[in-house]
């Protein structure tokens, strides 16, 4: 019997109320070949992600074997994958393995994908760690006869993949702001703490938060800052950003790393409580900062969700079903106010 599972999207919530909220979506299905962005918050309604509705196949005719190539080691969002990849594996009666990469760079993630081409899976869950420099691989491997599943990031071109399963970025950023200005009602200088240029993910988030800035003439939008996903090289940023806008009020940091390094950066400086951070994704440190007080609010994905419809995909498609092109999960605000009901239970995995 086929399961079918909807993914609900949090709406961002009044952050100035004694008891916030969470308040669920309706589900949209998103038709073949269309965006994956998210609109800007406007004045008066909080944002809301598209997400997809997916069915579950059944048990798997076979024992594939499929591949889970991370954008990075140790990255609980990527672990959080992987968990959800492999209790649906288990489920259907497949295989998964999981590799990455130290570093979210793609000269250390193309040899690991050669050596997984090399060894022939049925499928391969993928997170492109570059929209360009993994365009070709990616296209070899489909070519080769694998059935690719882009998980969480993408490539210029992904037509050659089966699905691609992501969070809607742009509504996730565009969600960070209307974080930023219900913390900070009367506006003020505002940035992003970016990942690195060319990722399709974190770029779409910083789009999102910029698109939002632009349409508020309270808040001025001083620029993006590229971490190179290091949180020591995300607080030195800071440091230098607050020595020229002493007057800044907000940050959004575009993934874990960044938002890490940005609390330490503006705690560094004495300015926590001035600025307001939100972070996009919700790791074990990030949690314990929102907890501190030196990060305000978080927009958490739901990664367990993204390997188990990349798993759901991989099968469907492997026993000759109707894959669906493009899924889109949803997002959580995690505040301190809800961190002990639904907002914890958003929070990302350090193992499995």
């Amino acid at each position: 019997m086929k399961r079918n599972r909807l993914v609900f999207v949090a709406s961002v919530m009044t952050l100035a109320l004694p008891m916030a909220a969470c308040t669920s979506s309706k589900p949209q299905s998103e038709p073949s070949g269309t965006s994956t962005g998210g609109s800007a918050a406007s004045s008066s309604a909080s944002p809301q992600a598209a997400v997809t509705t997916v069915t579950a196949p059944p048990k798997a005719s076979k024992e594939y074997d499929i591949a889970l190539l991370q954008g990075v080691v140790g990255d609980q969002f990527y672990i959080t994958m992987q968990c959800g990849a492999q209790d649906e594996a288990a489920k259907l009666g497949v295989k998964v393995n999981t590799q990455g990469p130290q570093k979210f760079d793609p000269t250390l993630q193309k040899p690991i994908l050669d050596s997984i081409v090399a060894s022939k899976p049925d499928a391969l869950l993928v997170a492109p760690t570059d929209v360009q420099a993994m365009q070709q691989p990616l296209q070899q491997a489909a070519a080769a006869g694998i059935k690719v599943i882009l998980v969480d990031t993408t490539t210029a071109d992904p037509s050659f993949a089966t699905s691609a399963i992501s969070s809607d970025n742009e509504g996730g950023g565009a969600a960070a702001f209307d974080a930023i200005k219900q913390l900070h009602p009367d506006g003020g200088k505002v940035m992003v703490m970016g990942l690195e240029p060319g990722v399709s993910t974190t770029d779409a988030r910083a789009k999102g938060f910029e698109d939002a800035v632009k349409a508020d003439p309270k808040f001025n939008y001083v620029g993006v800052q590229y971490s190179h996903n290091d949180p020591a090289t995300a607080a030195q940023l800071i440091g230098a950003q607050l020595q020229r806008d002493p007057d800044l009020v907000g940050v959004f940091a575009v993934n874990l790393f960044s938002a890490e390094g940005s609390a330490t950066g503006i705690k560094q400086a004495g300015k926590s409580g001035q600025v307001q951070v939100v972070g996009f994704d919700a790791g074990p440190n990030q949690i314990q900062a929102l907890r501190e007080g030196t990060v305000q609010a978080l927009v958490a994905q739901d990664p367990g969700a993204i390997g188990r419809f990349g798993v759901d995909e991989a099968v469907t498609a492997l026993d000759g079903g109707k894959s669906t092109p493009n899924v889109q999960t949803g997002f959580t605000i995690i505040t301190k106010d809800n961190l002990d009901g639904p907002g914890g239970a958003a929070a990302y995995k350090s193992n499995c």
